[in-house]
């Protein structure tokens, strides 16, 4: 086992083996100078690069290097690849991948960024545990980047420095996630869906500005709780607050559960050693019966159309990938099956300047559907909310077609009269 900064860069790529299939870090906590360097590498060998959501610059995806990305989630460098044929997509629920790379995807080298080791030699994975832990535990090399600036982390988020096998020290900045202030349509998306959360729930949310607005719009609740596979900075306002308190969660009471943050340095410097943050791998924090044991539970997530029949695609815009499975239908299996639990997808109501509507008579062809008919709940738009549970087709399509924007209106109706919906 080499010393932490004993090896030079080179020395550390050279260890990676033709054709290996490796998994790097997600999120914030992309490995982004062992990447730059590995890309710009003349003698750059072939390999699979898998991610989950990544941030920070992307040199492998430009089209100029061997490898070749296969992501569970696509990042906007990603989906440009994907679009021009030179990535791939590997759709999978966000609670199941863990398990896939242990068994049919395990990884023959994991590539992360962690935490410097504390006096006991124990770093941690930081700000992005979800998939990468199961990685580490599955590959047969583990090369990481020690970079002074990573959080260290509370919860599942401890790796021995003897099981690094290889390490560079680094000191670059985390990447940020920007924040974008909310319009006025997910401004009022937001107030909708607020108007569903009641004290005490505990609160699924995704990051974006729908969700961000949706956080603002509760800061007069008491009690809130969070169970999350990842937030941003709208979580950390409303802890700050004392608005999520977690006081009221029936597991891991007083402490927001989350899988990796991604959003400003401050958000980094507030989970920074912060007891009351646990981090867990997406398996255990997304699994469906682990939300479900939450009372009340409330998960909350966007899409990019749902057809009049409550089909929701979250992931592509027709056969093009856009997104990825992620955690969605993980939370909104474990909130429905929770006691007093709820689920809504938020969407605005049109596309493309507002000359599409989201709200369709089908979904496009070669569309993903995310969340089946008989699984969703509650779709809300900027109109307002439609509750479909338990709801037969023709009333659904009257319910959605109420909160589509007006001038789609009488076009869906009539779309559903063709089909004998209505």
């Amino acid at each position: 086992m080499n010393q932490v900064g004993s090896e030079s860069m080179e020395e550390i790529l050279n260890v990676i083996p033709p054709r290996a299939r490796v998994l790097v870090g997600s999120g914030a906590a992309c490995p982004i100078t062992l990447l730059g360097a590995w890309a710009a590498r003349p003698s750059a060998l072939p390999a699979e690069v898998c991610s989950l959501l990544l941030l920070g610059e992307l040199p492998f995806v430009s089209g100029d290097t061997p490898q070749r990305h296969n992501a569970f989630f696509m990042s906007p460098a990603v989906r440009d690849a994907m679009a021009r044929g030179a990535a791939d997509f590997t759709p999978a629920l966000l609670s199941a991948i863990p398990n896939l790379l242990r068994t049919v995807l395990k990884p023959d080298v994991a590539l992360i960024q962690v935490s410097p080791p504390d006096a006991n030699g124990r770093c941690t994975l930081g700000v992005s545990v979800d998939i990468v832990k199961a990685a580490v535990e599955s590959a047969g090399i583990v090369i990481a980047e020690i970079n002074p600036n990573m959080p260290r982390t509370c919860g599942s988020t401890g790796i021995e420095r003897s099981h690094i096998h290889h390490a560079v020290h680094v000191d670059h900045p985390i990447p940020q996630l920007p924040l974008h202030a909310p319009n006025d349509v997910e401004l009022a998306i937001g107030r909708h869906v607020a108007a569903l959360v009641n004290d005490r729930d505990t609160l699924q949310v995704g990051i974006g500005a729908i969700p961000n607005a949706v956080l603002a719009a509760l800061r007069d609740r008491r009690d809130l709780g969070v169970h999350t596979e990842m937030f941003s900075d709208g979580v950390m306002d409303l802890m700050q607050r004392g608005v999520i308190t977690n006081r009221a969660k029936s597991v891991h009471p007083g402490r927001t559960v989350t899988s990796f943050v991604m959003g400003s340095h401050k958000l980094y410097a507030f989970v920074d050693g912060n007891e009351d943050i646990l981090f867990l791998p997406s398996d255990e924090v997304n699994a469906p019966a682990a939300v479900a044991l939450n009372d009340r539970m409330v998960s909350i997530n966007s899409a990019l159309s749902v057809d009049l029949t409550g089909q929701v695609c979250a992931d592509s815009i027709g056969p093009r990938i856009f997104s990825g499975v992620g955690g969605q239908l993980d939370f909104v299996r474990g909130a429905q099956a929770s006691a007093g639990g709820r689920s809504v997808i938020a969407l605005p109501s049109t596309a493309c300047g507002g000359s599409v509507s989201r709200i369709a008579v089908e979904l496009a062809a070669g569309s993903g559907v995310t969340v089946t008919r008989s699984e969703v709940h509650m779709v809300a738009t900027e109109y307002g909310v439609a509750e479909l549970r338990g709801k037969s087709i023709a009333q659904r399509v009257h319910l959605l077609a109420g909160i589509a924007h007006p001038k789609f209106r009488d076009e869906l109706l009539a779309g559903a009269r063709r089909h004998h919906w209505i």
